[in-house]
């Protein structure tokens, strides 16, 4: 862990800066390894296919060994990453949204290498800290039908301390986007504390099953206290959210979540997504015919969209339209990040079905609808 704050890394708040519409806490920035693999290579890896646990720097090391040394190895794409990261890059690049990340680096390679790609998709980096230490990094396997699993290295990497975060990190922004993480607990019940004391509005991503399952007291606890209003889950979230009780599928989650929430979303992969908010349920298929290269980042920027939709005041299953758009555009290539070809999709995509698609050739960012 890092030994305390060094400086901020971009561009100190001056006086009069208006504060991006949307905040992301990501308590440590993230760099991901993305890799094509054979499903082999997946059986030697411990854990479940298609989760997330995390793994020891050594653990990481030899997975990337492994991959190299393929009989026939694919090329490693490594980017920032981390789920709020690749939420906030959507919102920012593909939608208009004035965005900025919270959260702690390494004065590393790999932190540097996140600020340069965080800073070259227009994020406010002005709250992200840098320390001393490791920033966290994340093998994504990707396997030849496009499912991803995850083994993420953040043990020993530099964070955010729950009270190094102040009310200045959050003042003047309307939303808070927030991943449940037990290991962040103590720093996210306080980051929402703030969020409500300044009037915005918190979002929360469930994260992986196996957070869900490990965890699920807490999560409970923390989507029962009427902070959280909107949340996203999948649908194997969904299914472990209530394990165990006599309703435990997707559509017992979302009445669940909705009445903890003003919005439940649960995505259902190529089976679409649905919603509720009040009494309103819609369901809303999957974009595109397009086989999946890699489902990472998939629901990632299908909040991006859905989020741009709540902006814009769309109606819910509009919200929910957007945001296949834009997780359909994201399993077109390797990684956390859309293509620039891929954002032309999209906008062709929404104008087809007659969503209002961002004006962002004539520079137009949204700010406050």
């Amino acid at each position: 862990m890092g030994v305390g704050e060094i400086n901020r890394t971009q561009l100190p708040k001056k006086s009069g800066q208006v504060a991006p519409l949307i905040l992301g806490l990501q308590p440590s920035a993230l760099i991901d390894h993305v890799a094509k693999v054979d499903s082999s290579l997946l059986d030697r890896i411990p854990g479940d296919k298609g989760g997330s646990i995390p793994v020891a720097f050594e653990g990481l090391e030899s997975i990337l060994s492994e991959v190299k040394s393929a009989d026939d190895p694919s090329p490693i794409n490594t980017l920032a990453g981390g789920s709020v990261a690749n939420t906030i890059r959507g919102l920012r690049v593909g939608f208009g949204v004035t965005c900025g990340i919270i959260g702690a680096r390494g004065d590393d390679e790999q932190g540097r290498m996140f600020v340069s790609n965080m800073l070259s998709s227009g994020v406010n980096l002005s709250r992200l800290r840098t320390k001393e230490g490791p920033t966290a990094q994340c093998v994504c396997l990707v396997d030849a039908i496009g499912n991803r699993t995850m083994r993420p290295c953040l043990l020993g990497a530099v964070r955010l301390q729950p009270d190094e975060l102040t009310i200045e990190d959050l003042r003047g922004s309307k939303w808070l986007l927030v991943r449940y993480a037990f290991h962040n607990l103590e720093l996210t019940r306080n980051a929402i504390r703030l969020a409500k004391q300044e009037g915005m509005s918190v979002s929360i991503d469930l994260a992986s099953f196996e957070m869900v399952r490990n965890h699920r007291s807490s999560l409970l606890e923390l989507l029962k206290s009427g902070d959280v209003d909107l949340c996203f889950a999948n649908e194997d979230e969904a299914r472990e959210l209530l394990s165990g009780e006599p309703k435990d599928g997707p559509e017992a989650a979302l009445d669940f979540l909705a009445k903890h929430c003003q919005w439940a979303v649960v995505t259902l992969g190529p089976n679409g997504s649905m919603a509720k908010h009040g009494e309103k349920i819609v369901r809303v298929p999957a974009t595109g015919e397009t086989q999946a290269v890699d489902a990472t980042g998939a629901g990632d920027l299908f909040a991006s969209g859905f989020l741009y939709g709540l902006l814009k005041g769309l109606a819910l299953e509009d919200c929910c339209k957007v945001g296949a758009c834009s997780g359909g555009a994201v399993i077109r290539s390797l990684g956390g990040e859309v293509r620039p070809e891929n954002w032309q999709w999209v906008y062709k995509q929404m104008n087809t079905k007659g969503l209002p698609a961002p004006k962002l050739a004539n520079h137009v960012i949204i700010k406050d609808d």
